[in-house]
């Protein structure tokens, strides 16, 4: 029987994703200011965290280290994208009599 094809090993996580999803598994329920938590242990700004947070969490790499967690963060990252869509806008007009 001829021996089947081996598959190139997968890539694991860099450090720095490891740390991210060791800090957001450890921030879970904690309070206080995040934003300045993630310049201390990362070094850049929340936004740029968040962007970087963004595609790992799509990894599926990312999903099979640690699945709940992963599945959380997308469960709250798209929480939070319908709220936006649902918001709406409003103008106020002024009852003007004259229309």
């Amino acid at each position: 029987m001829p021996a089947s094809p081996q598959r190139a090993p997968e890539p694991g996580l860099d450090d720095l994703e490891l740390r991210m999803l060791d800090f957001e598994g450890r921030w879970s329920g904690r309070l206080g200011a995040k934003e300045s938590a993630i310049r201390a242990e990362f070094g850049f700004s929340a936004a740029r965290y968040y962007q970087v947070l963004d595609a790992l969490i799509d990894s599926p790499i990312a999903l099979r280290t640690d699945p709940i967690l992963v599945r959380r963060l997308q469960r709250l990252r798209d929480g939070r994208a319908r709220a936006r869509a649902a918001r709406t806008f409003r103008v106020e007009r002024s009852e003007d009599p004259s229309d």
